[in-house]
């Protein structure tokens, strides 16, 4: 019987509704467990994939690994160069120095242009389980909206089969893609609040980023230098939260609210250390500067 709907018969749904379910991206890609991803540790699967998100991540990162590898291209171009120049002038301890770092950064260029690679695939898979599930939804909607037979409730069955199983792969490929993102590193300097911060004031800055934290106090001093107890913190970078600041003011055994903030991490998949300036209250009368090195 036709299905009004879709357009497809119920054995052309069957086909279909099989045909995803072999689809599945760990039928066809060696991926480690899921114990070795950030968003999959202790349970903490996220069943809720999020592609806008995870494509704005991707093309990031991509561009961010292009950027290493045409300055690592252009280090190895320059020192070719003079690698050639020292052979002619037959300076061997400074032509033999030149050769090993050479091979150093062809190497560095190989791994970056495997770590390409492995982006690409695991993010084409993700867009075609993307894919599947949405075409898989859609019939879903499309049969429980058809009279109710036999056949039907057997096709929403195997669908909403496969619509679990492209989710779970999403999230796996998530989790995979994770790994691939790096390392932020964090650097503390200092809070800007021009009339706001007297020597002797002490605050406390919180930075979280999904379950990493990083907390840290500081006091101005009388020469309105700034004293804190941590300058640096490594980040590993996830597809699905944004740095979380928070700023509280310590007065004795109290603890006076400045402000909170979230800032995205987007653009810091970037060969050169970014330097932020948030502003920690709505008027921007103190501002909190930090800086990341990807």
């Amino acid at each position: 019987r036709s299905c009004s709907f879709t357009g497809f018969s119920t054995v052309q749904s069957r086909k279909l509704a099989k045909s995803l379910s072999r689809s599945s991206v760990r039928s066809r890609m060696s991926l480690k467990p899921p114990k070795a991803y950030n968003s999959l540790q202790k349970g903490a699967l996220i069943w809720d994939p999020k592609p806008l998100q995870v494509k704005k991540i991707f093309e990031a990162l991509k561009k961010g690994l292009k950027e290493y590898l045409e300055a690592h291209q252009a280090e190895l171009d320059y020192l070719s160069g003079r690698h050639k120049d020292t052979k002619r002038n037959s300076r061997l301890a400074f032509y033999y120095d030149l050769d090993k770092q050479i091979r150093s950064v062809e190497r560095y260029i190989r791994k970056l242009e495997f770590h390409m690679s492995k982006v690409e695939e695991l993010y084409e898979a993700y867009c075609i389980q993307c894919r599947l599930r949405d075409g898989a939804t859609n019939m879903k909607q499309a049969f429980s909206l058809s009279p109710s037979t036999k056949a039907s409730r057997e096709s929403l069955v195997e669908l909403y089969k496969n619509v679990q199983e492209c989710t779970e792969d999403m999230c796996f490929i998530e989790g995979a893609l994770e790994v691939h993102l790096g390392e932020f590193h964090v650097k503390m300097k200092g809070l800007v609040g021009f009339a706001r911060l007297c020597p002797g004031d002490q605050y406390e800055v919180f930075v979280r980023l999904g379950r990493q934290k990083w907390r840290l106090k500081g006091k101005i001093e009388t020469d309105d230098s700034q004293t804190w107890d941590e300058e640096e913190k490594i980040f590993i970078p996830n597809l699905h939260e944004k740095f979380e600041i928070k700023v509280t003011e310590l007065r004795g055994l109290a603890t006076i609210l400045v402000g909170v903030v979230t800032c995205d991490s987007t653009n810091f998949f970037t060969t050169k250390p970014q330097a932020i300036i948030v502003d920690i209250t709505e008027l921007g009368t103190i501002k909190l500067r930090l800086e990341v090195l990807w």
